[in-house]
């Protein structure tokens, strides 16, 4: 297996002004959605051997992607190169109805792990299409997710990639626009864009229910408490990671003097640490704990080793497995059937709480 890249000791226990400590935000880390498409892949190369075929990465964590490759996965940008009647999982961050036509054309035997949360927005997409509307999607260009949904109905979709952008909006009829969103954005400036489009469209609707999903929003709400006490927030995940992104952000706007992302505690620089008593630390939503942790140990060895968890919200949402890795070998349930790491066994459900 893939050893988390290291290098214990080289942060120096330097004096600064202050008692040193880290803050440590919760939530953060791993939400239903991606601990369900990781298991998925962990799953279907349990249940069918290696290879197990992957469209684009399954979540965008460099670590995550390393680990299902030293198992087996092969990760692939289109279904053309998975080599016909294979498996062929596709991401958390959902696919549009051509790619899904296209790997049924290769008698690729899919097996979705669409986040359900996006999926939701898939929905959405296709009943306000259905009823004629013009759909403003807020997003960014090019990124999985949006390209899926925008997929769903591509001659109703308009992108609006920043609040910006909203000046150069047309549409036909302004009494038929509904606005949805990319799952992972910032809320704040989701919002900001919201309320511009309905400054030029004053008939805008609202999607049915919030479309950025409960963890992007936790995981910023945390950051923000953080972010008023930390002189520096380390937020640990991956460059194409929208919601990882998002929290580096937020936290520069909430307070921080200085907010960076990592892959690994390995890249932190000492300079960032130079007379900082008060460290923030969080994780975004694709990042497994022992990253956080091996930062932590890092930290810890500079002589931040008080560490005070702020809790904003308690997250206890699971999200039952892609039906074709429900049940085991023996044709039982799977105890992980609801995708979460330490749930007991339970219905075929797309949605429960523990």
């Amino acid at each position: 297996m893939p050893r988390i890249p290291s290098r214990r000791g080289h942060l120096k226990n330097n004096p600064v002004p202050g008692e040193k400590k880290v803050l440590l935000a919760a939530p953060r880390g791993y939400c239903a959605g991606v601990d369900r498409a990781v298991i998925a892949v962990e799953k279907a190369l349990e249940h069918y051997g290696a290879p197990i075929y992957v469209r684009k990465q399954i979540v965008h964590n460099i670590h995550v992607v390393t680990e299902l490759e030293a198992l087996g996965a092969i990760f692939v940008e289109e279904v053309d190169e998975v080599p016909e009647g294979s498996h062929l999982v596709f991401s958390a961050h959902g696919v549009s109805p051509a790619v899904v036509n296209a790997a049924a054309d290769r008698g690729l035997q899919a097996i979705d792990a669409t986040c359900p949360l996006v999926t939701k927005v898939h929905r959405e997409a296709v009943r306000f299409a259905r009823d004629d509307f013009e759909i403003l999607l807020i997003g960014h260009e090019g990124h999985e997710e949006v390209e899926g949904t925008a997929g769903e109905a591509p001659d109703h979709v308009t992108i609006v990639n920043s609040p910006d952008d909203v000046d150069n909006i047309e549409v036909k009829d302004p009494d038929k626009v509904v606005w949805l969103s990319q799952t992972t954005l910032s809320v704040d400036e989701t919002m900001e864009t919201v309320r511009r489009l309905r400054q030029k469209f004053p008939k805008l609707q609202d999607p049915p229910s919030d479309d950025i999903c409960y963890a992007t929003q936790n995981r910023q709400v945390a950051i923000k408490k953080v972010a008023r006490d930390a002189e520096l927030v380390i937020v640990v995940g991956s460059a194409n990671s929208s919601n990882s992104v998002r929290l580096v952000e937020v936290a520069l706007e909430y307070g921080a003097k200085a907010a960076y992302r990592v892959d690994y505690a390995s890249e932190v620089k000492q300079e960032w640490l130079d007379g900082v008593a008060t460290v923030g630390v969080t994780s975004g939503a694709s990042v497994p704990d022992e990253l956080v942790q091996e930062l932590l140990r890092d930290l810890a060895d500079a002589g931040y080793g008080t560490v005070q968890e702020v809790k904003t919200a308690e997250e206890d949402l699971v999200f039952s497995l892609p039906k074709e890795l429900r049940t085991g070998r023996s044709g039982k349930q799977d105890p992980r059937a609801l995708g979460g790491r330490n749930t007991p066994a339970a219905a075929d459900s797309d949605c429960n709480t523990k």
